[in-house]
């Protein structure tokens, strides 16, 4: 496992790695998680960041799309850009993963790699794949 993860550790001078986690953020992520702890990343999910501030139930799905891409849009452009991350449960559709690619460019940041979960939404993971940054299945067993 350590040899996987640590093929992704030279990035770069002064930047560390950045990592996407696709699919829901309930399905098995901790143990996940324990992998990237050695290369000291920051852990974010749209989950933990609305825990974070105060919790109101949106009078619809798209109201919390909105909410949603607002925290963590708050985050990621509050973040040092040299700083590493793993970002689990998002993008979690096409659309997701496009408005957080424009966001990407716009601070001229690049993924290091985005690793697929089994229940990943496969327009996202297929997405990645076209991007060359899919890893390979095996990269985190």
């Amino acid at each position: 496992m350590a040899g996987s993860l640590l093929s992704f550790s030279g990035v770069g001078p002064g930047e560390k790695a950045k990592f996407l986690v696709l699919g829901p953020s309930d399905s098995g992520v901790s143990a996940l998680m324990f992998r990237f702890s050695s290369l000291n990343l920051e852990h974010v999910s749209p989950l933990l960041l609305k825990a974070t501030g105060i919790s109101r139930r949106p009078a619809s799905a798209a109201a919390g799309e909105v909410s949603r891409l607002a925290l963590l849009r708050r985050w990621f452009f509050a973040r040092k850009p040299d700083a590493g991350f793993v970002l689990t449960g998002f993008p979690a559709t096409l659309l997701q993963a496009r408005v957080f690619d424009e966001w990407l460019e716009l601070r001229d940041e690049n993924l290091t790699a985005v690793f697929s979960l089994p229940d990943a939404s496969n327009p996202v993971v297929e997405h990645y794949r076209a991007l060359g940054l899919l890893a390979e299945p095996g990269a985190l067993v």
